[in-house]
């Protein structure tokens, strides 16, 4: 995995992690609120799985921001 490739998953693992904390939600609900198991929601928010853009955008009209937000500063 190349740098660039890490340092996205880093921020948008950290960014998502921080959003969902903001809004008091634990791992569990929000995974819910996503359809995926709490340990899938885990390996994202560690920035061990990979994401698609379709749950890109799930997660950012769960989190109420836009995609933008979650994503490292160029």
């Amino acid at each position: 995995m190349g740098s660039n490739q890490l340092k996205f998953r880093k921020v948008l693992a950290r960014q998502l992690r921080a959003r969902r904390n903001a809004m008091g939600l634990g791992q569990q609900e929000f995974a819910k609120k996503l359809a995926i198991s709490q340990s899938t929601l885990a390996r994202i928010e560690s920035g061990q799985q990979n994401v698609t853009i379709d749950m890109l955008e799930l997660i950012c009209s769960r989190l109420k921001c836009e995609i933008f937000e979650l994503l490292p500063d160029q």
